[in-house]
């Protein structure tokens, strides 16, 4: 069975959000999060996206994503999987690699 490379996007900041003091940056969780789900699901390909919330580069869906997430004060970083918000300030990797799963990810 082969399987599609799914695309995990963390939005984020410089910055942390003011509701998240003690928290890793955004940057930090991002490579924590690629460490884990490589880990997790050795030899399965992924695809990790990085997008600053103040200067979001990219496609226009993650242009626009950047700015709801400003918009709608929502706790950064956001991680976002097929257009579905898995993790919100302190990403809980049980819920990521559940999403990852539907997608025909085995865990090992």
């Amino acid at each position: 069975m082969s399987m599609n490379e799914v695309e995990i996007v963390l939005y984020g900041a410089e910055t942390l959000c003011p509701s998240c003091i003690n928290l890793p940056s955004s940057k930090e969780t991002f490579e924590w999060l690629e460490a884990a789900i490589a880990r997790k699901f050795p030899d399965q390909p992924f695809k990790m996206s990085y997008v600053d919330i103040y200067q979001p580069l990219g496609d226009r869906e993650k242009v626009i994503f950047a700015k709801r997430v400003i918009e709608e004060d929502m706790f950064y970083p956001v991680v976002v999987i097929k257009e579905k918000i898995v993790g919100e300030g302190n990403p809980r990797l049980k819920t990521i690699f559940a999403e990852l799963e539907k997608y025909g990810y085995k865990a090992i």
